[in-house]
């Protein structure tokens, strides 16, 4: 047979497409030419293939081998085509027959030897080829654990390209995927821990309850960072589609664990300061990769000192912020990453940062400016502004310890269940993703209700964006409070957090 054909999959961001790969083996000087959009390192993919092959006891046709990726347009880069590029020119060869290869899909890179290497992306990959229509896939080993998150689909696993061999001629059999059971949750920082601070561990169970954005603001050592990192704590676990989606964003990333790849905990991402703008959003030559704020889709994004991030990257989160998802545009095309996380930032009040205000030695402007780097159209999206104080002293008032994780979480998890269940027939499950026309038209509260709020826009003390999103916090307060919906004290106490001027 001259001409055969297998499949795999291309990657876009975190959508697949099956690739037809076609291998022609026709009269002409011995050679390998391969032709499709191929990248760098695919374009290498016949010499590590060829040797994969003759190391696997096969033998390499001594004339023409034209291999074709279709569709031709769509770029395609990574090393995850060899074992359909190998398979292809086996059956082309006769070497292997060719029915099996009808509609599996082979996701895998060779070795010289002939040993298969993990890829990225298998996650994605699969369920492209799900939706697509096939039965089968054959991956390495080592992505197993991750083919067996996809129902619908059985997975095969190839140490060797001999064992594909084997498979092909009936002689062997291939280990299936076994389905993933999952572990024990990880242990999170018990919300105990933090002394005092009453306000800020408030406006934390109120942003974890509605999914709001949230800025901390304070000297340093009141406990900043410890309340952002006993967030996730506070957070329900993913449900199954969203556990997908954020397992394929971190698939494409190649940061899944193998034992266990499935991302059932909210992810808590916490970049240093001097990370670049390419970092943060996602980027790279050729198909941009996913940034940082793709890898806290569904969870947290943490910047610690804010202000030291610089306009540049903290407005390049604006748009993200509203719209939940990113799309970068780079030479070979443009890819969307999802991206609904929650925000939190961290700053000083100035750049000294002394314990206590009254120490300060900054000029009001060296102040102005330092805050200034945390633009108003970026607070303007931020939901919840708490001010720290300096911790007086180590033992509570009366004698009394702050609620633990636990018990805060169970209220956190009814506020959720609530605005869930309310929200259910439009699509939408936490009260921070509903959109602003809708809480003015369709769930709109009475006038009395809101007469705090209008006064606030009328004297220019928030925007109407702003004004969304203290409806948002309202519903979120009344979920807590296990209300029907906001009362006046509920408003209230959202513009209190929005800005203290509001009002």
């Amino acid at each position: 047979m001259p001409l055969a054909r297998a499949w795999s999959v291309a990657l876009i961001g975190i959508e697949g497409r099956p690739v037809e790969i076609e291998a022609d083996i026709g009269a002409g000087l011995p050679g390998t030419k391969l032709v499709g959009l191929p990248d760098a390192g695919l374009r290498e993919a016949k010499d590590r293939v060829r040797a994969a092959v003759r190391n696997s006891g096969q033998r390499w046709p001594d004339s023409n081998v034209t291999l074709g990726l279709s569709p031709a347009d769509l770029p395609k880069d990574g090393s995850g085509y060899d074992l359909g590029i190998a398979a292809a020119v086996l059956a082309a060869s006769g070497a292997v027959p060719a029915p099996k290869l009808v509609d599996t899909i082979l996701l895998g890179e060779l070795a010289l030897d002939g040993r298969v290497r993990p890829v990225r992306g298998v996650l994605p990959a699969l369920l492209a080829a799900r939706r697509s229509g096939y039965r089968r896939a054959v991956v390495a080993p080592e992505s197993l654990a991750e083919g067996s998150l996809v129902g619908g689909i059985d997975v095969l696993g190839a140490g060797r390209l001999g064992e594909l061999i084997a498979w092909l001629c009936d002689e062997d059999g291939l280990p299936r995927a076994e389905p993933d059971h999952g572990r024990a949750p990880p242990q999170h920082p018990d919300l105990a821990d933090v002394v005092g601070q009453p306000e800020a561990r408030w406006a934390l169970e109120v942003a974890a309850a509605g999914g709001h954005n949230l800025l901390m603001t304070g000297p340093p050592g009141v406990g900043k960072t410890m309340l952002a990192t006993r967030l996730p704590g506070l957070l329900p676990e993913l449900g199954d589609d969203e556990a997908l989606e954020v397992t394929a964003v971190h698939s494409v990333d190649g940061s899944l664990e193998p034992d266990s790849p499935l991302v059932r905990v909210p992810p808590f991402v916490a970049p240093h300061h001097s990370i670049s703008v390419a970092a943060l959003i996602g980027g790279g030559t050729g198909l941009a990769t996913p940034g940082v704020i793709s890898k806290a889709h569904r969870g947290v994004l943490f910047l610690d000192e804010a202000a030291e991030y610089g306009g540049e990257r903290l407005d390049a989160l604006r748009t993200v912020l509203e719209e939940g998802e990113v799309r970068i545009a780079r030479s070979r095309g443009s890819v969307r990453y999802p991206a609904r996380f929650q925000l939190v930032l961290a700053t000083n009040t100035c750049p000294c940062a002394p314990p206590r205000e009254t120490e300060c030695s900054c000029s009001p402007a060296a102040r102005r400016r330092y805050l200034a780097k945390l633009s108003g159209p970026l607070l303007d999206r931020v939901d919840l502004r708490v001010r720290m104080r300096p911790v007086t002293a180590m033992n509570v008032a009366g004698g009394e310890s702050a609620e633990p994780t636990d018990r805060v979480r169970e209220r956190v998890v009814a506020a959720r269940e609530r605005a869930a269940k309310r929200w259910s027939d439009r699509g939408w499950q936490t009260n921070a993703e509903v959109p602003g026309p809708a809480l003015r038209r369709e769930f709109a509260l009475p006038q009395e209700t809101t007469r705090l709020l209008d006064r606030g826009l009328n004297r220019g003390a928030i925007t109407a964006r702003g004004a969304d999103r203290c409806l948002r916090i309202a519903w979120t307060l009344s979920d807590l409070a296990e209300a029907d919906e906001p009362a006046a004290d509920h408003v209230a106490a959202a513009l209190e957090f929005r800005d203290r001027r509001a009002a």
